[in-house]
């Protein structure tokens, strides 16, 4: 963007502002609360609060506050919430009110919606877009593999997400990385989102309150990521009486304890999960495992009516060991202080400081040495609500994010081990961030969501800072047209008090919303984000021995300009929806890596990487059937993703010749089916049906011996594709009629993943029969059927 277009956008943000300012002076009244469940006081975050006489309306905010300024009169209050009985109270606003309101569960309400939508409208007139969001219920309810309710899978029934098959880690977002994603659990940052190498998902379902998914129309209080966000926060626990829950399944248990501190006004939540599949190989003479463990807490305790704390906390460890020679384990700890404070009617704020650590290591008996490494940082960050008025609101704030990267160290086991101390030098970094964000109504038909976010990112020093010679840490020889890592000319020692390098980024965003009528409405979005933090890895899906590097002298800071354009519809007094969305994102400064580059351990990573860049593009389906017996929704996505690095200079042929080519998690076509119906109260089934074009990849198209070796030789990069991946799952879950003498209640879940037993491909290698002595190719499938009991209970 340019820097006159820069200065347009910025004064049409701040006239904006100072214009709905000036309101302020209006006779306008404040009415403001809490929105919470009767039962728990659990806040409900996303609530619809409307107010037909105003024509407007106004939803809680992440801590289940609202605010709306009206002019003095009568009005109707009409609340809803998906899965809560509806509430309406007609209010006389004479002067600034403060009105909470409780809501009681409607389980018939719960059993018939699938997916949480805007059921009053305001989907239609709201300038969001791009956004999914999945109920708990839902998501419980979906048949998934080895009977584990799973968040990461449930997101991948959704057009637009992806991952790259069975036993990968991570999600791909619109033909985006994984690493380009932004997870956060309450407000803290989870580089790895996958326990077992993705078989399970890190998120405990039983403690998480609120799940969404930003594919497009970022707002501006999100950064540092170019693919997309998901923000999930966690319960703060029952505060009016103790309740646990859990399930016991084939593979895996879990457990949460949840109950008041101080009655009404503080209350804990515990829960935990962990496998136990590996101790069943131990009745055998397999010495390998592979498990998982996870805890989440939360302290939330009211000070008064203006002021809250919230402290919580997750910690999970992986660990997979190979008979006792090599162990690995790796995991995320966060946790989260937050102070809620409401400064008046109209402004909310939230002040939170969080630590985020993510550990990967290895335990290497056979060679006689351990390898540690991993990424911390430290968030601070400050965040306003500010209600103008019934028509115009603001969001702002600061965020300041301190790095330490651990790339690697190499410790020996014992004083016998063969291997000496080695340590890859730590790298450090800041990035920060200011942003303005208005959410603004501009007439009965036409609302706006437009923002600005100023982010900057400090790459300090180290103790081991390359020089090469131009400057330029990859060779290229032009006879041989092969890139291959420079010399490194001297090494230097820079304190972390000093900046290696600094990058500053302007991030205008803006998304509108045209209503045709009630039931019909036009978006259209436009994104420009920038990311600091890249995934050293050359495999379609990250495993525990990737590195995350900093931006820096010679890796650039990927930058993101994504555009969508979008048509939505309501049928049928809301019974059907429809979401249709075209999109294209081009992202600067995409790192790709040199022909046989070394990834792991390697000190001058700078050395096999080149700045190249990316482009996506497709559209999106999404029909959903939300009320009834039987309820669910299709998604279907037609894309392309690409990814190239052209010559840096003329003479130079880039990789794959400077040509675009598929990235590894490209997918032509992507559907998936969801159903779920409720026979009665005791039955309910599930399906989903999952069809995908099959991942890109590279096949050998020659080969010859030199000294007796057989050497393959490829063609050009992620030419062909693996088969068609596809397959069908179902589920049932019984709900005994509960005890009245008893306050247990239980369901029983029964599934098969993979119905009829599809051998989906996970990989395919070449080999030479050794009895025909001819090529072949071989398929590596990783599950078949697999058929999983689940027992869940409540008391």
């Amino acid at each position: 963007m340019n820097k006159k277009l820069k200065t347009r956008y910025l004064a049409f943000l701040l006239i904006s502002i100072l214009f709905h300012l000036q309101t302020i002076g209006q006779e306008l009244y404040t009415l403001n609360g809490t929105i919470t469940d009767v039962s728990s006081n659990e806040t409900l975050i996303g609530v619809n609060l409307i107010i037909p006489e105003a024509e407007t309306g106004v939803v809680t905010n992440d801590y289940g506050y609202y605010s709306i300024k009206l002019p003095k009169g009568e009005y109707q209050i009409q609340i809803s919430y998906i899965g809560y009985q509806s509430v309406q109270q007609t209010i006389l606003l004479d002067e600034n009110k403060k009105l909470n309101f409780q809501l009681s569960e409607a389980s018939e309400s719960l059993d018939e919606v699938l997916i949480t939508s805007d059921f009053e409208g305001l989907n239609i007139r709201k300038p969001e877009m791009s956004v999914n969001k999945l109920s708990i219920n839902t998501i419980q309810n979906l048949p998934v593999v080895f009977g584990e309710v799973d968040v990461v899978r449930s997101l991948l029934l959704l057009p637009g997400v992806s991952n790259a098959g069975e036993g990968s880690s991570g999600f791909n977002v619109r033909g985006g990385a994984v690493d380009q994603n932004l997870i956060l659990l309450d407000e803290a940052t989870i580089f790895n989102s996958s326990h077992l190498f993705g078989l399970f998902s890190v998120f405990n379902p039983d403690a998480i309150k609120d799940l969404k998914l930003y594919k497009g129309g970022i707002p501006a209080e999100y950064g540092g990521r170019v693919s997309s966000v998901l923000d999930i926060y966690q319960r703060d626990g029952n505060s009016k009486e103790f309740k646990m829950q859990g399930g016991i399944g084939a593979i895996s248990s879990r457990l949460l304890a949840e109950g008041p501190i101080v009655k009404d006004k503080g209350s804990f939540l515990v829960g935990a999960r962990s496998s136990y599949a590996h101790l069943f190989l131990k009745l055998t003479d397999n010495d390998n495992s592979a498990y998982f463990y996870d805890l989440n807490t939360k302290l939330s305790y009211k000070l008064d009516d203006s002021n809250k704390l919230l402290l919580s906390g997750y910690f999970g460890r992986d660990v997979f060991n190979i008979s006792q020679n090599f162990e690995n384990t790796y995991g995320n700890t966060v946790v989260n202080l937050r102070w809620n404070h409401i400064f008046s009617d109209n402004i909310f704020s939230n002040l939170s400081a969080i630590y985020s650590d993510y550990y990967y290591g290895l335990n290497l008996n056979f060679v006689g040495f351990n390898w540690d490494s991993g990424i911390k940082n430290f968030n601070l960050k400050y965040d306003f609500n500010h209600y103008i008025n019934e028509k115009f609101q603001l969001k702002y704030g600061i965020q300041n994010t301190y790095y330490e990267f651990n790339p690697g160290e190499i410790e020996p086991i014992d004083e016998n081990s063969g291997i000496n101390y080695f340590k890859l030098s730590n790298k450090y970094a800041f990035e920060n961030a200011v942003y303005i964000s208005a959410e603004h109504q501009l007439s009965d038909k036409f609302s706006a969501e437009y923002g600005l976010r100023l982010s900057n990112f400090f790459r300090l020093g180290q103790d081991e800072v390359n020089s090469y010679e131009n400057n330029d840490p990859v060779a290229y020889n032009p006879e041989r047209g092969i890139y291959s890592e420079a010399e490194i000319i001297e090494t230097n020692t820079v304190s972390k008090s000093e900046v290696l390098k600094a990058y500053n980024n302007f991030e205008p965003r803006i998304a509108v919303a045209y209503a045709l009528n009630d039931d019909q409405s036009i978006k259209a979005s436009y994104n420009r984000m920038s990311q600091y933090l890249h995934l050293i890895s050359n495999t379609s899906s990250p495993t525990p021995l990737d590195v995350w590097a900093p931006s820096g002298q010679y890796i650039k800071p990927q930058i993101l300009d994504q555009y969508a354009i979008g048509y939505f519809r309501n049928f049928k007094e809301k019974i059907y929806s429809l979401e249709v969305e075209s999109f294209y994102k081009h992202i600067d400064n995409r790192i790709d890596y040199i022909d046989g580059a070394n990834l792991i351990a390697n000190t001058a990573i700078e050395r096999v990487v080149l700045n190249g860049e990316s482009r996506a593009y497709g559209i999106e389906f999404l029909l959903r059937k939300n009320t009834g017996k039987l309820t669910g929704w299709l998604g279907y996505t037609l894309s392309r993703s690409e990814q190239r690095t052209p010559g840096r200079t003329p003479l130079e042929s880039g990789i794959n010749n400077g040509e675009w080519y598929l990235t590894n998690y490209d997918k032509t076509h992507d559907l998936s089916i969801t159903g779920s119906y409720k026979l009665n109260k005791k039955w309910q089934f599930n399906a989903n049906f999952i069809f995908q074009t099959g991942l890109a990849t590279t096949y050998p198209t020659a080969q010859y011996e030199h000294q007796g070796v057989t050497v393959p030789v490829y063609g050009a990069r992620n030419a062909n594709r693996l088969p068609e991946y596809h397959r069908l799952d179902l589920s049932a879950t019984l709900t005994p009629k509960s005890n009245k003498n008893t306050k247990l209640s239980s369901s029983w879940n029964f599934g098969i993943y993979n119905v009829y037993n599809r051998q989906n491909a996970y990989s395919i290698s070449f080999r030479e029969n050794s009895d025909t002595n001819q090529n072949e190719a071989v398929r590596l499938s990783l599950f078949g059927i697999i058929p999983s009991i689940t027992y869940n209970f409540k008391f």
